[in-house]
């Protein structure tokens, strides 16, 4: 028996795009501002390092940055591709983001450590927070999410055996 594949093939007017729902883009927009303001905080705790294993943890601080200036724009498109508008302003981001300001001056290599894990790990939380809503929504989202964290999260490990002990 043999089909042929015009009897397979979707009439034009049955393909709909994916139509994401208010919740997701919502989470998307959090994980968004935080992952900017986790980048600007890694810069600001890179330019104002001092002390013992400055070289090694100042470029860990842009490699962080990095990732999270990736990560942020990674986000940043899949909202464009779901058909909405993030919103990365410095006003937005300073207005909703989760993630605890920094601390302004120098900061010694251990303080920079335990300031800018702690802010990796807050923004994982926002991920974790917002994860089984998006992949409820859409699972393509968040695979994304996935990769995000495993990036932190090791990121986070990496930073704080800086200052670790055996």
């Amino acid at each position: 028996m043999t089909t042929s594949l015009s009897a397979n093939r979707r009439d034009v007017n049955e393909v709909r795009p994916f139509r994401a729902p208010a919740s997701l883009l919502e989470d998307l927009q959090a994980v968004l501002v935080d992952l900017i303001e986790l980048h600007l905080q890694g810069k600001q705790a890179h330019w104002n390092l001092v002390g013992t294993n400055f070289r090694d943890v100042h470029l860990q601080l842009d490699s962080i940055v990095d990732s999270a200036r990736e990560a942020s724009d990674t986000i940043a498109e899949r909202m464009r591709a779901l058909d909405t508008v993030p919103d990365g302003r410095s006003d937005t981001v300073v207005a909703t983001t989760t993630v605890p300001a920094i601390p302004p001056g120098r900061l010694g290599v251990a303080e920079a450590v335990e300031v800018i894990t702690s802010r990796i790990y807050a923004v994982v939380g926002t991920v974790r927070a917002v994860h089984d809503d998006v992949d409820a929504a859409d699972p393509s989202t968040a695979d994304l999410l996935h990769a995000i964290v495993d990036d932190l999260e090791k990121a986070a490990w990496l930073l704080k055996s800086e200052i670790g002990t055996a």
